[in-house]
């Protein structure tokens, strides 16, 4: 009976994976191939050159092992530099060291491999340990790698990225006979947003939804930055570390020479370009080269902070003009301070709109002398971009299926004060205080309440609620939302409220309780506004944003949504929220206060030589053969 029963749950797995989601066509289960885009730097870069390091015993030879390999990161900084830094203009390689993404599933699954650094280090492992656990075939699950340093068009221009993913879609069609399910992570998001715009550019328009129909099955959309990330502010002026053991100003030296920190700038959702060819920032009419404005609507002058919660950058102007505001250490060391004028900064704040139209780096390019190069690649690489200027709203994607899935109700920074340092460049800013939103409230560092707009909830403790959660928009008039716990349950604490209004660039808000110290998951679902096409948008609370990829609880929704979608039996198109029990044997543990498995309608005690607990000899019963049947 248990070699029976593994078959069925094998059977289920691999038909859910394969034959399709809310499949309306046919075929056996090997037709369905499984696409991932990885987020911000979530890629293993390896070395292509022979750089020698004086006064370290590591060297870098080709395709050693650059981002990430800390043993050489701390023992050969200024080495490990070279490999990783851009040219700031032209994006180039450093002429004495070039990095290129590797390839494979091997690398986006561990950054670091190693005994302490693997586990560390881990991104998309968890989520092949589980297509591995049911069956998945390997070439079955394709990741298609990226160098998350480069711009969109630079992706393309050196690496022909796009052209390799379109052929990527098409051999797995022709290779399985179906389509595919991506899944992308964070700027992943990004990527793919501009591949389906690329493509534009590629295929007929008669064709084009035919093509994305014929290729693409369903989106989840994993951690999506959709209107940026304020944290990108951060890592322009003063870097952001990735909890490497580097000092913040050697950060940001080499944050700023990768071009994708700006792709994820927060922008308004008020303002768009007047049509889809036009990608260029203006704050005039249209110029005689033939660029149009930027168009903004009236509610981005009448609302307040771009209808983020807050200003995001509000940063104190030296009385000092000029690059002399930050002498080099000779300069400190031979002047005469006394003789410095003295004078009373000036305190300017912006909102997320006057930094996507490079409004605040103008304001600030006399005191900083990296400012005139972000407005080069802002204005070259993203807002003149002949495909996408990606810092404008995004509508849904003409897709079949679209799955949103964001984490909700942790504390996020949403506003930072700067201030001058007086050192020189780059630690020429200090942050004096962090904005953060938390549940539903604004909270400065030293914990003041603060004033402005918060949402009804916060992020996911890298990307703030209000960008998360644009994808809420993507739903039609009528949305049914269901709230329920994240951990197995018997479905007595499940909220549902049906035929909800939804109005659009409106966030919906159930009328629905919480538990203390309970995880909900929020189920926002809509398969009737787009004839033949679903939206749903998942709230996962407490999921971080870079652990979410490896969440049980999104892997076993994912799993029992798709299981749903492809069983003839299934009455509704989105699966059950009523009832949810263990999956794995991973699921059962041990009842210390009835002295026996929990859950014993699914798990039972059965020891096997090597469990070192009692929980751990808690597994699913030999006899549930029907165990997914609950979800229809």
């Amino acid at each position: 009976m248990r070699a029976t029963w593994k078959l069925h749950l094998l059977t289920a797995f691999v038909l859910l994976f394969f034959h399709g989601v809310g499949g309306d066509w046919s075929g056996d289960y090997s037709k369905l191939s499984g696409i991932i885009i990885p987020g911000l730097a979530s890629t293993q870069l390896r070395a292509w050159s022979i750089l020698d390091c004086p006064y370290s015993p590591l060297d870098f030879n080709p395709l050693d092992l650059v981002w990430l390999d800390t043993t050489k990161l701390l023992s050969a900084v200024n080495c490990w530099l070279k490999c990783m830094l851009l040219d700031r203009h032209n994006q180039t390689d450093h002429p004495d060291c070039k990095s290129r993404p590797d390839s494979g599933l091997s690398a986006i699954t561990e950054l670091d491999p190693g005994y302490i650094t693997g586990p560390l280090s881990s991104v998309w492992r968890e989520w092949v340990k589980w297509c591995i656990e049911f069956g998945i075939e390997a070439n079955a699950i394709i990741a298609v790698p990226y160098d998350w340093r480069l711009s969109p068009s630079m992706l393309e221009e050196r690496d022909l990225y796009f052209h390799k993913l379109k052929l990527t879609f098409e051999t797995a069609l022709k290779l399985r006979g179906g389509p595919s399910v991506v899944f992308a992570h964070s700027l992943g998001n990004y990527v793919f947003r501009y591949f389906l715009e690329w493509l534009k550019l590629e295929i007929a328009p008669k064709h084009y939804v035919q093509w994305l129909d014929e290729h693409i099955h369903a989106y989840f959309a994993v951690g999506a930055p959709l209107l940026g990330a304020t944290e990108t502010v951060k890592g322009t002026l003063s870097g952001l570390t990735f909890g490497l053991p580097i000092s913040e100003g050697t950060a940001r030296l080499m944050v700023n020479s990768f071009a994708s920190t700006l792709w994820m700038m927060p922008f308004s959702k008020y303002c768009r370009g007047e049509n889809k060819c036009w990608k260029h920032f203006s704050g005039e009419n249209r110029s005689k080269s033939g660029h149009q404005t930027y168009h903004c609507e009236e509610r981005e002058f009448q609302s307040n902070f771009s209808g983020w919660p807050t200003n995001i950058i509000n940063i104190e102007i030296p009385a000092i003009r000029g690059y002399e505001a930050y002498p080099s250490v000779t300069e400190v060391t031979g002047a005469n301070l006394s003789s410095i004028e003295c004078g009373l900064p000036t305190q300017l704040s912006f909102s997320a709109r006057e930094i996507a139209d490079g409004t605040f780096f103008k304001a600030i390019q006399d005191y900083d002398p990296d400012m005139k190069r972000v407005l080069y690649q802002l204005k070259k690489l993203y807002h003149d971009d002949p495909v996408l200027n990606p810092l404008t709203p995004w509508d849904r994607p003409p897709l079949k299926n679209i799955f949103c899935i964001y984490g909700t109700d942790l504390k996020t920074e949403v506003g930072y004060y700067f201030a001058p340092s007086g050192k020189p460049y780059p630690d020429n800013w200090i942050i004096t205080d962090v904005i953060y939103e938390i549940e539903g409230s604004l909270f400065s560092r030293s914990g003041n309440l603060v004033e402005g707009n918060p949402g009804a909830s916060s992020g996911d403790e890298t990307v703030p609620y209000h960008s998360l959660s644009w994808c809420k928009n993507w739903l039609g008039p009528k949305v049914n939302i269901t709230r329920a716990p994240q951990s197995e349950h018997d479905g007595s604490d499940v909220q549902e409220e049906l035929n909800v209004e939804h109005h659009h660039e409106e966030d919906i808000l159930p009328n629905m309780t919480r538990l203390p110290r309970v995880k909900y998951i929020t189920y926002y679902e809509d398969s009737e506004s787009i004839p033949g096409r679903r939206t749903a948008v998942w709230e996962i609370d407490k999921a971080n944003h870079r652990n979410i990829v490896r969440s049980p609880v999104l892997m076993r929704e994912l799993w029992l949504q798709m299981w749903h979608d492809i069983h003839p039996d299934a009455k509704s198109k989105f699966v059950t929220k009523a009832k949810r029990g263990p999956l794995r044997n991973e699921d059962c543990y041990w009842d210390y206060g009835k002295a026996r498995c929990a859950w014993a309608e699914y798990c039972e005690y059965r020891y096997l030589f090597g469990d070192v607990h009692l929980g751990q000899s808690c597994r699913l019963k030999n006899s549930r053969a029907d165990l997914l049947s609950h979800y229809l």
